[in-house]
């Protein structure tokens, strides 16, 4: 076992793990073995798990994320099965069994996980990864088999690893674990978003944390952006990342309110320039290719065919090479900066390129999302879980003895972003019916960490925040008191709440 992170997230986890080690005692043992597995997660590393379709590039963009090229691409066995990437002091891949049995294997000579692992599939329940990466630190990365696989074999793990449908093979609780333990998920879709996606998403959701998918733990990002007919985009003007936005802001309606955002990314090319595929000889073929007369460049980047084919001085290999690693697109995006600067290095090269890429954009919006409220996040699905095993007690002292401790910890003023966090789940997932204004204005909370976009404001004076702050929070305060559901009422009663926070917090700046 390697040493993670034992220090809490902050303290909305150790409220919660005070409230573990304090009811332990008083439970049956089987309660009490959950709360030990709660406390257990409590002090890991926050966990995303990464879902979506079967050649949606997950496993690219798990590479991208983490540095380096681990995650098998190809189909393989490796790839029908749940992988976690987390912080470890050595370097090593573990096979974990059905039985609880673990087998360490050796890493390719290339770095990655073997693609075929030498075992019986059907007895492993998950493969662990443990890598010397300072990114996994405070983060654990929980890579998934495609749903959607033309594999039947796979396609029932998958679907009872994540909940999808029942297990018709009674597959043990350890393999359903391996993902049970994710407090957030970043959904990759692509150009064509299926209507069941949002059940898709639900399904996986559901069995991480016991939590249904939300814009506080889940985003989406539309991948292989470079693929999109920008002139079958309205309003893109013909340009591929613009045609990309622009279906990456409709998908986002499609989603919601599942997931806070759907960003645009290019997988493969962020993989490469990120996991060490670009290198000086790639930037030198570019230069090389950037000499050709323009008629001749433009022929060959109209396909794939042509371009490895076309007579140049430039060999077919080295321009294979460069199809794998950017695609057309990204040779494209990589010939203009050399146009633009003849003279630039290749680490340069790399960085516009990984520009291109949109990785930044998903980064900026994972640190906003999932690594700046990891605190709230954990704190959150630990509760839910232990609601969940008070649930599960037949002893039904034993289910009010827990939800009063739980009523006493949330009626703490500190506890006001769990009570938020609540509230956003209700709405969210339906439980608490609101009129579409309301819900927007309440998810809004969810989808990022700026005062300013929370209350829809963006780029407007201090002033104005605040005034509008105490407007709303009057109005919500209205709302709880009259003319509000019960189950309004109590999340009209925490949106209030947190107006006059933001009012206050802005007041205390000026």
């Amino acid at each position: 076992m390697t040493t993670q992170a034992k220090q809490l997230a902050g303290p909305l986890s150790a409220a919660v793990a005070n409230l573990c080690a304090g009811l332990r005692p008083q439970v049956s043992p089987a309660t009490a073995a959950g709360l030990g597995e709660v406390l257990r997660r409590l002090s890991a590393p926050l966990q995303v798990a990464v879902a979506g379709r079967i050649k949606s590039g997950k496993s690219t963009l798990v590479n991208a994320l983490i540095g380096r090229r681990v995650a098998p691409t190809d189909v393989g066995e490796c790839t029908r099965l749940v992988t976690r990437f987390q912080y470890g002091t050595v370097d090593r891949v573990e096979v974990v069994f059905t039985d609880g049995r673990k087998q360490v294997l050796p890493f390719e000579a290339d770095g990655s996980i073997p693609p075929d692992l030498g075992v019986e599939v059907d007895r492993v329940s998950h493969v662990e990864a443990y890598l010397t990466n300072a990114v996994l630190r405070d983060l654990t990365v929980i890579d998934t088999p495609g749903l959607g696989s033309l594999d039947a074999a796979s396609v029932a793990r998958t679907e009872a690893l994540l909940g999808a449908a029942p297990d018709p093979d009674g597959l043990d609780p350890v393999s359903r674990n391996a993902v049970a333990g994710a407090e957030a998920v970043l959904y990759v879709v692509t150009q064509g978003v299926r209507a069941d996606d949002q059940q898709a998403l639900a399904a996986f959701t559901a069995a991480t944390a016991s939590r249904e998918a939300g814009p506080v733990n889940a985003i989406a990002v539309l991948n292989k952006a470079d693929t999109i007919a920008a002139e079958t985009v309205e309003g893109s003007g013909g340009d591929t990342w613009r045609a990309a936005v622009l279906l990456a802001e409709r998908q986002a309606l499609t989603l919601k309110p599942r997931v806070a955002d759907v960003l645009p990314v290019i997988g493969l090319v962020a993989e490469s320039t990120e996991t060490g595929g670009f290198t000086s000889a790639d930037a030198d073929a570019l230069r090389r290719l950037a000499e050709l007369d323009e008629a001749t460049r433009e022929t060959m980047l109209i396909s794939a065919d042509l371009f490895a084919s076309w007579e140049c001085d430039v060999p077919v290999g080295t321009r294979s090479r460069l199809l794998e690693k950017l695609d057309l697109y990204g040779i494209r995006k990589a010939l203009e900066a050399v146009d633009a600067e003849p003279g630039i290095t290749a680490g340069a090269l790399r960085r516009k390129l990984l520009d291109a890429s949109g990785l930044d954009g998903v980064r900026a919006k994972l640190n906003a999302v999932f690594r700046s409220r990891a605190d709230g996040i954990k704190a959150a699905a630990a509760l839910a879980s232990v609601t969940a095993l008070a649930a599960a007690s037949g002893d039904p002292n034993e289910r009010q003895r827990v939800h009063d401790a739980i009523e006493v910890l949330l009626a703490k003023p500190e506890a006001h972003q769990l009570r938020l966090l609540e509230a956003l789940t209700l709405v969210a997932s339906g439980a608490v019916a609101m009129p579409n204004d309301l819900v927007e204005e309440v998810l809004r909370f969810g989808s990022s960490p700026d005062v300013a976009e929370q209350l829809g404001l963006r780029g407007r004076p201090a002033g104005e925040l605040m005034a509008y702050a105490l407007e709303r929070a009057g109005w919500w305060r209205s709302f709880a008191s009259f003319g509000a559901t019960p189950a309004q009422s109590r999340v009209a009663h925490v949106v209030h709440r947190a107006y006059f926070l933001i009012w206050q917090q802005l007041r205390g700046r000026r």
